[in-house]
């Protein structure tokens, strides 16, 4: 009897301990999705502190700490939102894991900011507003900010909607819009936002039609030839020599013009002499790899699967060398503007400058990125590693063609567009696949429209989204920009 009371007492501890851990686990996981943008403040607030630090002026410069918060602010949502077009696909084709993708990626975009970042950047946001036009340095200085906290806040703003936007992009349509609330639309340089508007069309048509011819080649030449394996040792090595080509030449163009003076010829001489030689080193390598591979798709994708990530992890340094500096220009402006007291079309980015975007490209990478990654890589069409990495050689590619014709292209708008190329140039091989299937065995019955509907290998519903939101980038940038402008010179004075 004496038992009885001691074995309530424990009872009752148990059942209370097990109401404390349900709470801790509901409180866990109440608090987890705080746990992201938590980190992301932090990294914000250090930034602002060591512009603090670094500038070394007193009286502190809380113009320039100000900048220097809402620089790492976007350098975080380029992170999340821009760098998904270069991961994705690879993550989707199953050549990466998430984590691995995400390493990968911030090794490389931080690698490219820092080692092959341009450092003259055109605050201006290539020629979008003329500078000259601007009264003073200060109306000069608030323009900018409020481009840069627009820029910032759409690309957030795209992130959470699930919609890859163009970085770059924002920045032009944050700086036209302070342009024109601060000077008028005389600022602005219309025949270069004509230009940019036509890259809205242009990039990602090229860099979907340019996906498209490589997937019909490695379609016809590989996977429908009797022997793949034979095809794809002859094959696969030539595709990667183009891969290391154009890539090549496209980081002499972007990167070493901090070493040397280097034109359109130059670069390609590079490129196809390191193609060349990228060839003679991978053909060895496929034909080892390849020895004892069944007959088979699945054999093709363990081929495929390594030249997809190097040029994944290629195309992100080929992101961290052009589109940081972009991002991070507006920031750069304001630090030469207060140093200097005038501005100028281009500037020399200081390198802390360039630390906070690789680092904050970094931080945004691993809190936010793998929403978009997901979304880029397998929620648009399926992918697999030879569709993937005729998405990664087509976004390089493009780049070269456009930086050729002079066109100011988005990235972003090349590697989706390259995706949705794969997909549609897939429906239309699977329904030309059925007519014929159809002319040959007349009495098979065809399939109902609905059914038709339901095969379709794009999601549409992702296509128009991204497609709406492509459309309203810049004037959504711009009016945003033009709003916090005038709000901003109303609060100081």
């Amino acid at each position: 009897m004496t038992d009885e009371p001691q074995r309530r007492q424990w009872k009752t501890l148990d059942r209370d301990l097990n109401r404390i851990a349900i709470l801790e686990n509901a409180t866990g996981y109440v608090s987890k999705p705080m746990v992201g943008p938590g980190i992301a403040l932090v990294f914000i607030v250090l930034a602002g502190l060591a512009a603090a630090i670094l500038l070394g002026t007193t009286p502190i410069n809380y113009v320039v700490v100000a900048a220097a918060v809402f620089g790492a602010y976007m350098a975080v949502n380029i992170g999340a939102n821009d760098v998904a077009n270069n991961m994705g696909p690879a993550v989707g084709a199953n050549a990466l894991t998430m984590g691995g993708a995400i390493l990968i990626a911030a090794i490389a975009e931080s690698a490219g900011a820092l080692l092959a970042g341009g450092d003259v950047v055109s605050t201006i946001s290539k020629g979008i507003i003329d500078p000259s036009i601007m009264a003073t340095t200060d109306i000069f200085i608030w323009a900018m900010m409020a481009a840069l906290i627009s820029a910032a806040l759409w690309v957030n703003l795209a992130t959470w909607l699930g919609a890859p936007v163009s970085t770059t992009h924002s920045v032009v349509g944050g700086v036209m819009g302070a342009g024109i609330a601060a000077a008028g639309l005389a600022a602005v340089n219309w025949p270069t936002m004509a230009k940019i508007a036509a890259s809205w069309v242009i990039s990602p048509v090229l860099g979907g039609i340019i996906a498209a011819l490589f997937l019909a080649l490695i379609k016809s030449r590989v996977i429908y030839q009797d022997d793949k394996i034979a095809a794809a040792r002859r094959w696969v090595p030539i595709l990667v020599g183009v891969m290391a080509g154009v890539f090549s030449a496209y980081l002499a163009l972007k990167g070493l013009k901090r070493v040397i003076k280097i034109d359109m010829q130059d670069a390609l001489i590079i490129g196809a002499a390191i193609g060349a030689l990228s060839y003679a080193i991978t053909l060895p390598l496929i034909r080892r790899q390849s020895q004892g591979m069944e007959n088979r798709n699945k054999s093709l994708k363990v081929l495929f699967r390594l030249p997809l990530v190097i040029s994944a992890a290629l195309l992100s340094f080929a992101h961290g060398a052009n589109d940081v500096a972009n991002a991070v220009g507006p920031l750069a402006a304001i630090v030469h503007a207060t140093e200097f007291g005038d501005f100028a079309a281009k500037v020399v980015i200081p390198t802390w400058v360039m630390v906070i975007g690789a680092m904050g490209i970094s931080f945004g990478l691993f809190l936010f990125g793998p929403k978009l990654i997901r979304m880029v890589g397998s929620q648009i069409t399926k992918l697999n590693p030879m569709r993937a990495f005729c998405v990664s050689l087509s976004a390089a590619i493009t780049v070269i063609v456009a930086s050729g014709l002079g066109l100011p292209v988005s990235s972003t708008h090349i590697a989706v567009g390259a995706v949705f190329g794969v997909g549609f140039f897939r429906e239309w091989h699977m329904e030309r696949r059925l007519r014929n299937s159809s002319a040959k065995r007349p009495q098979k019955k065809a399939l109902a429209p609905e059914e038709r509907r339901r095969r379709k290998l794009v999601r549409r519903s992702h296509f128009m989204t991204i497609l709406a939101a492509w459309v309203i980038t810049v004037p959504a940038a711009a009016v945003m920009s033009a709003g916090i402008y005038l709000l901003l010179t109303t609060l100081v004075g």
